[in-house]
């Protein structure tokens, strides 16, 4: 039987998965098509590495250690949903959800002493941040906005907030010091082993990490950012951010890049609060309240304090801290959340599209836009962001009304570049020379550090690359379109990356002829502004890029283009022949849920899984030679387009379309469309009686799902819901489910 996998995430996606997951395997089903979960979410991934600690009826399997096997196989298909990549605070919050449900789990150890306390931190460790997407992504990116959903957001355009040619937002960014400044890159020469290694000034070695198998022709890079000039810079830019009368605010990853981006947040936080800790830093410290979680961190940390009266005075110098410092950029303006609260409130690919979208404004305490410098030290990636800042600031905001679009072709495939760097990245304890050495001895890369800087080394196998650009032909050859590689002449893993770009278009054999192909090399910067030039033309551009720039610009453009990230169509085609499909981003998500338990209404929107579940039903067609499972895609998208067009999405408010609403339409639609379809006779005479009994009985329907609204519900809890609390949340109608439960059991 043909299997699709369906992977069980968090939050919203998770909860809407209750209400859209019996449609899907209703009609799958009917193709003789099998839909599987597999539950990778961030608490079934912290019991998973804890099962053999645990009793036999609390055990849980490594979902996500299989999926990623299955990742490998060509029969593989798998429907991808956004999870969680936790921050420390999520994390710990999980733990202690966990905790009370009875799993007798260690808490988070934030340093580590005893071997049961290092254990249970390596273990915790392994599922935070980016555990998920490098397991997984197999293959690399080929993420668009599929035709109907360009086509909605022309005639329903989205809100684009006006620029004005006075703007004083700006990105600052570090010019020397930094990760991009101190980058080093070689190709490797054959299979071997590297160790990286400190050699502190005294001559003493300490072994950073033993093992590092690397591939003949893959590119290894190490780099450093020095935590004195980080601290400098950013002492400037609080300083400047009050002289100009402008918000601050820090845009990091602390999420994906789970160990450089806290210590960087740690950095920003007892920079802003200077006085704070040059006062009382030898009482935080100590305690770990360094601000590498967040401010709300050592906020509650302070109740751990035997010294009340102590705990008070340090309280009110923060708070002094915000009265004395520049204006910060609120997340929660009516909670008093700011952006230094908490390291993965503010995520950088999310939170600068947005703040472009809001004629470059953030959110103040007063609950007003202003102005806002955008602190993102390491210089990487930021000049793609000032030059969207300055194109809008000369010409005016976006008009989603004729805008073209640039989808994105990503080299991601097996822990690609800087997101697969976190079991070498490294704080250093101690001043001296980092290495990187091969096994014959000799020292390929050495960076003078220290104590205090951060310092990552990074890979980019060669099979994935060749995969990359024979994906950017392909994409290329299929629209005709200028195809842009942005690659940075200044930094030496782009150069080395460059080199391969260049030999491998010239590969017939492996991406065929280019002859009338417009493929271009060119710098982010450059890259960008050519692309906004032709998005402003209306027209359109292929952008070919890293692993980080492939996240940072399918929010980035989306999100001008479509309103959202989460409307885009994202396929990757796994090296080894499988499919792998995601389904849009997860951002937003914890504001939905936040409204689901208060008012019982998801404004979660579905699209993404509706666009992925075709594409996932076409590879299937192609891999088991099904007939039916193409009619059910083409339905399936004439369904997805019907719901844009007639605006039966979620809306953001009670009495009006959720996401169980929008689940019902759909199914509607398509049930509709299979039955009037005449391709297949037997599918045709399952659905007539489906699309009748759903469209009689709309108003019931409509009255069971809409009755509800307004009121709280219980999930019975957030990392690790109760199945069926929330399954009778997310089903409320008998109604429909009695029409999809029967289809199911025919």
């Amino acid at each position: 039987m043909a299997k699709i996998i369906y992977t069980r995430t968090d939050e919203a996606p998770l909860l809407a998965t209750y209400s859209l997951l019996p449609v899907i395997q209703a009609f799958a089903g009917t193709a003789g098509v099998e839909v599987e979960t597999r539950d990778i979410s961030l608490a079934a991934r912290i019991l998973a590495v804890f099962s053999d600690l645990l009793p036999e009826e609390q055990r849980v399997d490594d979902a996500l250690a299989e999926l990623g096997e299955i990742a490998k196989s060509p029969d593989a298909n798998i429907i991808k949903l956004p999870n969680i990549s936790a921050s420390v605070p999520q994390l710990k919050a999980a733990i202690a959800e966990l905790q009370a449900d009875g799993y007798a789990l260690p808490n988070f150890p934030d340093e580590p002493t005893t071997d049961a306390e290092k254990d249970a931190r390596a273990r915790y460790d392994s599922v935070k941040g980016s555990a998920v997407n490098p397991v997984l992504r197999e293959g690399n990116s080929d993420r668009r906005a599929p035709q109907a959903v360009k086509n909605f957001a022309r005639k329903h355009p989205h809100r684009m907030g006006p620029w004005t040619a006075d703007s004083k937002t700006n990105v600052a960014t570090m010019t020397e010091g930094d990760f991009r400044h101190n980058e080093k890159s070689v190709i490797i020469d054959g299979d071997d082993t590297l160790q990286i290694r400190l050699v502190a000034a005294d001559g003493t070695v300490s072994v950073l990490k033993e093992s590092l198998p690397v591939l003949d022709k893959e590119i290894v890079d190490a780099t450093v950012m020095h935590a004195a000039a980080l601290d400098g810079f950013l002492a400037a830019q609080v300083t400047r951010a009050k002289k100009e009368g402008i918000l601050f605010s820090a845009h990091l990853k602390a999420t994906m890049m789970k160990v450089s981006d806290p210590v960087i947040f740690g950095h920003v936080v007892r920079t802003f609060f200077a006085e704070v800790f040059e006062q009382y830093g030898d009482v935080l410290l100590p305690l770990g309240l360094n601000g590498e979680n967040g401010l709300a961190a050592i906020l509650s940390g302070l109740d751990e304090l035997e010294d009340e009266t102590l705990a008070e005075d340090i309280r009110a110098a923060f708070t002094r801290g915000f009265l004395n410092g520049p204006a910060i950029a609120m997340v929660n303006s009516d909670r008093g959340i700011t952006n230094l609260h908490v390291p993965s409130d503010v995520i950088v690919d999310a939170s600068m599209p947005a703040m472009i979208r809001s004629s470059g404004h953030m959110w103040n305490k007063d609950n007003e836009e202003q102005d806002t410098l955008a602190v993102l030290p390491d210089s990487s990636y930021a000049g793609v962001y000032q030059v969207v800042l300055d194109d809008c600031r000369a010409n005016g905001a976006f008009d989603p009304t004729t805008m073209g679009t640039v989808p994105n072709v990503g080299l991601m495939a097996q822990k690609a570049e800087e997101y697969g760097s976190h079991d070498k990245t490294f704080t250093i304890p101690t001043a001296g020379t980092v290495e990187v050495v091969n096994s014959a001895g000799e020292v390929l890369m050495s960076h003078e550090v220290a104590a205090g800087d951060i310092w990552r080394a990074c890979q980019a196998k060669d099979i994935p690359v060749r995969d990359w650009v024979k994906l950017a032909v392909n994409r290329a050859r299929a629209t005709g379109w200028p195809t842009v590689f942005w690659l940075d002449p200044t930094r030496a893993h782009d150069r080395n990356v460059r080199t391969k770009v260049e030999e491998y278009l010239k590969d017939t054999d492996l991406v065929g002829s280019t002859e009338g192909l417009d493929i271009r090399i060119l710098s982010p910067e450059d890259a960008c502004q050519l692309s906004v030039d032709r998005i402003r033309a209306g027209e359109n551009t292929i952008s070919v890029t890293g692993n980080v720039l492939r996240d940072y610009l399918t929010d980035l453009f989306p999100i001008m283009e479509l309103g959202t990230s989460a409307k885009m169509l994202s396929v990757v085609p796994l090296i080894a022949g499988g499919g792998l499909f995601e389904t849009g981003a997860g951002g937003s998500a914890p504001k939905h849920v936040q409204q689901l338990i208060e008012e019982d209404y998801l404004r979660w929107d579905s699209l993404g899984e509706f666009l992925a579940l075709a594409e996932s039903l076409r590879k299937l067609a192609e891999t088991d030679n099904n007939p039916r499972t193409p009619i059910l895609a083409d339905a399936l998208d004439a369904a997805t387009e019907r719901v844009l067009n007639e605006d039966k999405s979620p809306a953001r408010v009670v009495g009006e379309i959720d996401n169980r609403g929008s689940h019902y339409y759909l199914a509607t639609y398509w049930a509709r469309n299979l039955a009037d379809q005449t391709e297949d006779a037997e599918l045709s005479a399952i659905f007539a009686p489906v699309a009748d009994a759903l469209e009689s009985n709309f108003e019931a329907i409509k009255k069971e799902m809409r009755g509800h609204q307004g009121h709280p519900v219980d999930l019975g809890g957030y990392y690790l819901p109760n199945d069926e609390k929330t399954s009778a949340v997310m089903r409320p109608s008998t109604t429909f489910n009695s029409i999809i439960d029967g289809l199911a059991a025919r």
